[in-house]
């Protein structure tokens, strides 16, 4: 990548963080830490662990991209490369509002001296449809979990309906975009939006051809490496669950009994809840309210929630933090 985007997303990640560093108490998060002690550490540990499963689906997608195989060994594509591409993607995303503004630009640019902007483009909207996929379905899993293992309220009986649908609903526009790809399809949706179809309408014309193309190479996964596909979801979504340990950890220093089922409720409602502010940089204040309503709603104390949501936003700056240190010590080969 030129040494100036980098320089660029480097700077733009330390503002950012800076500025979210400012809304921290740190006597609380000083006080979070020390009591959670070596837990802590195990959460930081789990990260670098989920980082490698996020890495693994998106080096699956790169190595079938379009019709070729083993795409990373020609192009000299190492792991290692990769998951710092990985880590400081989604931590620009992290510090992004609006998420994918950040890190998904950074992994095409980062990635398309090697094979090239429209390959890289297909692989990386490819990877965030796989990321987001696999959200709906960890959702979708949690209503079924919730209604064997917690009490169901008149609450829930109208929640957990609506949440199902809004899944089944996403999963089904998720998987016809991965038959017949989307680039054309969500340029079409833009053609009529007020504001965007001066711009959209034409730069359709200008760019039919490569649009046609980049659906092509992302319909190609599905159907032609059907095995790579289910393989690449299948780590996003145990990625996902394995998450829910960073609550398991932390819980298990004021809650003994606390169980891992509970656990995954827990990850996924306050992720439910926290996507659904996605604007919000490093979805400053959605996350905190996702896990107060997350606990309470599975009848646990506030203050437990309140625990959890610090040392979570403590570990997220952390890793934050060396994602952005990745992008300015970052080396061109691989």
């Amino acid at each position: 990548m030129n040494k100036k985007y980098q320089n660029a997303f480097f700077i733009f990640g330390v503002i950012v963080l800076a500025v979210m560093l400012t809304q921290l108490d740190f006597a609380k998060v000083w006080e979070g830490v020390r009591h959670a002690g070596y837990w802590f550490g195990a959460v930081l540990v789990l990260w670098a662990f989920l980082y490698m499963l996020n890495t693994a689906a998106w080096y699956l997608i790169i190595n079938n991209v379009g019709n070729e195989h083993q795409v990373c060994r020609r192009n000299g594509i190492g792991f290692w490369w990769l998951y710092k591409i990985t880590v400081s993607a989604f931590a620009l995303n992290s510090a992004t509002p609006g998420g994918l503004m950040g890190g998904e630009p950074y992994r095409i640019m980062s990635l398309s001296p090697k094979i090239g902007t429209q390959k890289a483009s297909s692989t990386v909207i490819l990877y965030v449809m796989t990321h987001i996929y696999s959200h709906f379905w960890v959702w979708l899993s949690a209503v079924p979990l919730y209604l064997v293992t917690e009490v169901v309220t008149p609450l829930t009986w109208v929640v957990l309906p609506l949440i199902t649908m809004v899944c089944l609903v996403a999963i089904w526009f998720f998987s016809r975009g991965y038959r017949k790809g989307i680039a054309m399809t969500f340029m079409n949706v833009l053609s009529h939006v007020p504001l965007l179809k001066r711009w959209a309408q034409p730069f359709i014309m200008r760019n039919r051809e490569k649009l046609d193309t980049l659906d092509s190479q992302i319909a190609a996964l599905h159907n032609q490496n059907p095995r790579t596909f289910v393989a690449a979801v299948m780590l996003e979504y145990v990625c996902r669950i394995f998450a829910a340990l960073e609550i398991y950890f932390v819980l298990l220093v004021i809650m003994p009994d606390v169980t891992f089922t509970r656990c995954i409720l827990i990850y996924a409602f306050t992720s439910l809840f926290a996507n659904m502010l996605f604007f919000m940089p490093l979805q400053l204040g959605g996350r905190e309210g996702g896990f107060l309503m997350s606990t309470e709603g599975l009848s646990m104390t506030a203050s437990a929630g309140i625990f959890v949501a610090i040392l979570a936003r403590v570990r997220e700056l952390i890793w934050t933090t060396i994602g952005l240190l990745l992008i300015k010590f970052d080396k061109k080969a691989a």
